[in-house]
């Protein structure tokens, strides 16, 4: 199953926030989505990616201040993209290899969508479900 089947199911919608939004309205938007983590963006460019894991990892080393304090202190600038051509199972092992649970979609370059742990394993639910229909199926035909 490729990346583009998953954001046709699930939608394109990402949210974002720019690198100078305060910590405070970073988590304001992670508790209005119900999200973990959100795009960090400059124009059209991504530029990091903040989740709930930077904000508590910050927040014992300063405290309230952090609530201050600019996204871009805490985000991840080093940010682990896919494409929509890409394959779930080659996300499994990116996700794994990188320690990471929030993947932006780009396509050239264009944000595209995001994929989490979560809709990966949803994905490969199926797929398993998918496939032991098509096993019951050949068996009680055959």
């Amino acid at each position: 199953m490729l990346i583009a089947e998953i954001l046709r199911s699930k939608g394109s919608d990402v949210a974002t926030v720019g690198p100078a939004t305060p910590v405070a309205g970073l988590l304001t938007l992670l508790a209005e989505r119900n999200i973990g983590a959100v795009v960090v963006v400059e124009g059209d460019d991504v530029v990091g990616i903040a989740s709930e894991r930077d904000i508590v990892r910050r927040l014992d080393e300063r405290g309230a201040e952090l609530l201050a304090a600019p996204v871009r202190e805490i985000m991840t600038a080093a940010v682990v993209t896919c494409a929509p051509g890409d394959t779930v199972d080659s996300l499994t092992v990116l996700m794994t290899e990188h320690r990471v649970r929030h993947l932006p979609v780009l396509d050239n370059g264009a944000l595209m969508g995001i994929v989490s742990i979560g809709d990966v394993v949803k994905s490969r639910i199926s797929q398993l479900e998918a496939h032991r229909e098509q096993l019951e199926n050949y068996i009680t035909q055959g």
